[in-house]
């Protein structure tokens, strides 16, 4: 039964993240259009909209080159192996070994890149001002999440997640570390700006001068874009667990038995909802 969860662990977190993660975004667009006094679209929006795009064909410009293709793949298939990589359902991860917390943080690093080559392969000028400004951003946002990840690193003494997470879930008492606390709230705050959400960009704005994430996408359409905003969705999905699996480890399996996923699928649900 242990070796079938080992088999079933990677595709059920597959589908956690990349199922969960248009839901998860569309709760939050639901209740930041509640605080502004409107009704706001169905918390299932994204993945009409998903669904619509899909079934699109992606317009290209004749001057961009293979990065512009290339880069809603590399972008997508770079998140989805993050989700390999982080103890989403149990301490153990599929992709378990020593340093994994140096290339998850490789990984969105790589996603980054592409995109901001994909603004300046057009030669939109709005793109290029939208890539200028992510760059910007992650300049300030990458090492700050280093250093608060490295934090809980140096307390454990691991640069494994899984190691991490089992080690704070069975001495609580380290989650008692004033450092911790900070490194908690510096990473709280470099998830609301690698996610773009409000103060630092506004996903839902129309102008293109204040444009930051949403700038670089301007040129993508059908498929293309579909994979870029799924890729999104799973990003916010992936902080939200980090933060909450790390800093909160309670309620997370620490073996591979079903009736324990089960339990944890469920909890992990309410913390994602909390946060």
């Amino acid at each position: 039964m242990v070796l079938t969860a080992k088999i079933i662990l990677p595709i059920l977190q597959i589908l956690v993240i990349v199922g969960f993660s248009p839901l998860v975004k569309g709760f939050i667009n639901k209740i930041e259009a509640r605080l502004q006094c409107r009704r706001g679209a169905s918390i299932f929006q994204p993945y009409y909209n998903l669904i619509k795009l899909l079934r699109k064909d992606a317009v290209v410009s004749e001057t961009s080159s293979w990065i512009f293709r290339a880069t809603p793949y590399v972008t997508f298939i770079s998140i989805l192996i993050i989700s390999l990589l982080v103890p989403v359902l149990s301490s153990q991860v599929p992709l378990n070994f020593t340093g994994d917390i140096i290339l998850i943080i490789y990984l969105f690093a790589l996603a980054r890149f592409f995109l901001v080559l994909t603004s300046l392969d057009t030669g939109s000028a709005f793109g290029g001002m939208g890539g200028s400004r992510e760059m910007m951003v992650s300049s300030m946002a990458e090492p700050a999440m280093i250093l608060s990840i490295f934090t809980v690193a140096l307390t454990v003494n691991s640069t494994n997640l899984s190691n991490i997470t089992n080690l704070l879930l069975n001495n609580s008492v380290l989650l008692l570390n004033p450092s911790l606390f900070l490194a908690f709230l510096a990473f709280a705050i470099v998830l609301i700006a690698e996610a773009g959400r409000i103060p630092v960009d506004n996903p839902f704005t129309h102008l293109e001068l204040t444009m930051i994430h949403e700038g670089m996408m301007l040129e993508f359409s059908g498929r293309y874009l579909a994979l870029v905003e799924w890729a999104s969705s799973m990003k916010l999905l992936l902080l939200l667990t980090i933060l909450v699996n790390i800093f909160f480890p309670w309620g997370i399996a620490g073996g591979l038995t079903f009736p324990g996923l089960i339990i944890a699928f469920a909890l992990y649900v309410v913390k994602i909802g909390f946060f």
